[in-house]
This record gives C-alpha cells, structure tokens and sequence, in this order.
C-alpha cells in the first residue's frame, strides 16, 4: 500500500499574501484559487492550501528540503527581502545558516509568524 499526503491546509490572516509570498520565496509557480483556499503546488502532488482564518493565527513549522542550486537562490531572494534568518529553530543564533554535516538550514518567518525552515540534506541524511 502507498501513502501520500495529498495537502494541508495553512491558516493565514492573508491568504493571497501569505500564498504568493511563500512562491516568491521558494521559487514555485503562482498560486492557484481552489475554492476558497490559495494553492501552493509542492513536489508530489503535495499542495498547501492557505485559508484565512478569523483571530490570531497559531505559528506552525513547515520544512522544505531542497537541493543545494536551490537553497542558494532561496536563500538569496530571503536576505535581498531583507527578512531575519536564524540558524536554529530557538533564534539564538541570528543571520546564520547551521552546517548539518554535509547539508545545510536557515529558518525565517512568513507574514502569518509561521516558521518556515530551508534545509539541504548531506549523503548522510539522504541515506538514513
């Protein structure tokens, strides 16, 4: 049998803001309206479907394991927005990226404060 996660959805206080901010960033194609979320396609058939939420938003943690072409220019267009990074998911460690081995990771927040964290995976972790 196979398993997939097909979506999730994302509650935000904008939806179209928080949606193209997060394509802008990672470099992915413009979002899509599906009903009354916005829809960030990720590898796999995985979407991320924003919706608006009423009161305060709870941060949550999303991960994006990409490769290290990627994590360049990601973390390229996160510094040129002029957004805090920090190495470690505590924020002791501001505008540093954390060696992992032979991989690497930055986390930042989107415009909804959830924690956004930018990883590359060393042969190590690959093979785990």
């Amino acid at each position: 049998m196979s398993v997939h996660l097909d979506h999730t959805i994302v509650p935000v206080r904008d939806k179209e803001e928080s949606a193209a901010f997060l394509v802008d960033v990672l470099g992915l194609p413009a979002p899509t309206p599906m009903g009354h979320f916005m829809a960030v396609q990720l590898d796999d058939g995985l979407t991320l479907d924003f919706a608006d939420t009423d009161g305060a938003v709870r941060p949550l943690h999303y991960a994006f394991a990409v490769g290290p072409e990627e994590f360049d220019a990601i973390f390229e267009r996160v510094t040129q927005r002029g957004l805090m990074y920090w190495a470690d998911p505590q924020r002791r460690h501001p505008n540093e990226i954390a060696q992992r081995g032979s991989g690497r990771g930055f986390y930042f927040q989107d415009p909804s404060g959830h924690f956004l964290e930018v990883l590359t995976r060393g042969a190590q972790q690959q093979a785990a």
